[in-house]
């Protein structure tokens, strides 16, 4: 039996996925050591191999087969468009991708005038403004900080992930439109689901019912 590889998105994601595969018995207490330098954690009984990734990475490690399953949020699927099975909405993880701005530009937003949109997420940004609202915008790419944006004059809106909604309020922001609520995702490699089929279908299957005992007990 060959070995089934996970990519995990480094973090909060990877905790709770672990938390989660726990509940269907399956464990890696390798990973359980923070000291550890290790890129690779082995399960040899269940011939399972974990490793952690920036989240950006996991669609591609899993689209060309260095791993299996990945585990990644639903903003990076839509931002990084892999070839991938997308199988299991895992629950956690939750936000929204919204467009966000000083109140202000709610005119803007409904007029036809080219608007500047600041953003971590130039491929959700353009598609939801092109594609879904039919409007010409100047999108700018930027790495940290959105909000920071239109306070400087950057832009006159912002494409960003919102939880709380708390930093957007404290700088004169608020969320003007939503595009797409925000989880952790499974996916798997195509190639995989055909050859790995039976063991992969067993595994959404105990997730799938580690999830429901948890909707039951809420």
């Amino acid at each position: 039996m060959r070995y089934l590889t996970f990519a995990l998105t480094k973090g909060r994601l990877a905790n709770k996925t672990l938390e989660l595969l726990e509940k269907t018995g399956i464990y890696c207490e390798e990973m359980k050591d923070k000291d550890t330098r290790k890129l690779i954690f082995v399960n040899e009984e269940l011939k399972l191999k974990f490793f952690l990734a920036k989240g950006p990475d996991v669609p591609t490690y899993v689209e060309y087969g260095a791993a299996d399953i990945g585990v990644v949020g639903k903003d990076t699927i839509m931002e990084e468009n892999r070839k991938n099975y997308e199988v299991l909405d895992l629950g956690f993880g939750k936000c929204r991708m919204c467009v966000c701005g000083p109140n202000s530009a709610k005119e803007l937003l409904n007029s036809h005038e080219v608007i500047r949109v600041a953003t971590k997420y130039p491929v959700i940004a353009k598609d939801y403004f092109h594609n879904e609202k039919h409007r010409t915008v100047d999108i700018i790419k930027l790495n940290g900080s959105i909000e920071l944006a239109p306070i400087v004059g950057l832009s006159d809106v912002i494409v960003d992930i919102v939880e709380t909604g708390s930093t957007l309020r404290e700088n004169g922001l608020e969320v003007l439109e939503e595009i797409h609520p925000i989880s952790a995702r499974m996916i798997v490699n195509r190639v995989s689901m055909n050859m790995e089929s039976k063991r992969i279908n067993n595994l959404i299957k105990d997730i799938k019912e580690v999830l429901n005992d948890k909707k039951g007990a809420i």
